[in-house]
């Protein structure tokens, strides 16, 4: 094999690696990245420590990369039965499970190295953050709602910003985290519905499946629920103007969801969760705007 074949065969292999850390699909970036933006902007009131934010911005990507990676592995068998997830890279073959979990391994090394960085408190968190992404993939096995294991785990920055900002976990984070576990079980009910009866099929537990005809009911509800948790949030981190206009452009894009979903049509499902990125945006951007303007 010449230089030119090998090198055409690594550029083939990078690439499915990052199809399979869906690096090629950032929306989870996005959907973790913005609550720790929002931590670090409270914690820090506005002016976060540079160090921390480039260690929270890097784990972010690495730890969402390694919860692709230990969920495509462990639902491989899934995959091949589901349209939309039947092409990732281990479901086809193209990358081998044990390839996968050592690429696993190597992005979770770089987090030790990253974490190794803060405090003690933050690193005790982060072994909380390790077991929550490990453990999402077989929750969808044994619990109704998984979607709550997931909202924990995106939440789980919130508690360990503050930890890594302050040295400590105030109340005010708990309510972040806990605001960040209900919109993440909007958003992924919402996922969820796109696959509910192919999840029923083959026996993945879902919100979707969990809540069946009351579905849009309950999204509606818990909608409700999570834009009094941001008021509340911000009514707690004395926020003002910026951040109230911010949480009226979150309950615009929230409609705008309900009425994307209101037929359970699987692409507008998935158009109403991949939304949900706005949501993140332009709350952090009330929070900053805040700070900035106080």
């Amino acid at each position: 094999m010449n230089s030119t074949s090998i090198g055409k065969v690594l550029v083939k292999q990078a690439w499915q690696y990052a199809e399979l850390m869906r690096l090629n699909r950032p929306i989870g970036i996005w959907l973790l990245l913005w609550p720790t933006l929002w931590g670090l902007w409270i914690a820090g009131e506005g002016r976060p420590d540079q160090k921390i934010f480039v260690i929270f911005v890097l784990g972010v990507i690495v730890m969402r990369s390694a919860g692709c990676v230990i969920n495509d592995v462990a639902d491989r068998k899934f995959d091949v039965n589901i349209e939309r997830t039947r092409q990732r890279p281990v479901a086809t073959g193209d990358v081998a499970p044990v390839e996968a979990l050592v690429l696993f391994a190597a992005l979770g090394l770089i987090a030790i190295a990253l974490v190794l960085n803060l405090n003690r408190l933050t690193q005790l968190l982060a072994v909380i953050a390790a077991a929550l992404t490990i453990g999402y993939p077989f929750a969808k096995r044994f619990v109704s709602a998984p979607q709550l294991v997931l909202g924990a785990a995106f939440g789980w920055t919130i508690p360990m910003v503050f930890a890594a900002q302050t040295g400590e976990i105030s109340r005010l984070a708990w309510l972040m985290w806990l605001t960040v576990v209900i919109w993440a079980l909007i958003y992924d009910t919402m996922y969820a519905m796109a696959d509910r009866e192919e999840d029923l099929r083959i026996g993945v537990k879902s919100t979707a499946i969990l809540f069946g005809k009351a579905d849009l009911f309950i999204i509606t509800l818990l909608q409700v629920v999570l834009l009094l948790a941001m008021i509340l949030m911000g009514g707690v981190a004395k926020l003002s103007t910026w951040y109230m206009l911010g949480v009226g452009a979150v309950f615009v894009l929230m409609v705008h969801q309900r009425l994307l979903i209101r037929h359970r049509d699987p692409d507008r499902c998935l158009q109403a969760f991949q939304n949900n990125r706005y949501v993140g945006a332009v709350l952090f951007a009330g929070i900053a705007l805040d700070y900035t303007f106080l």
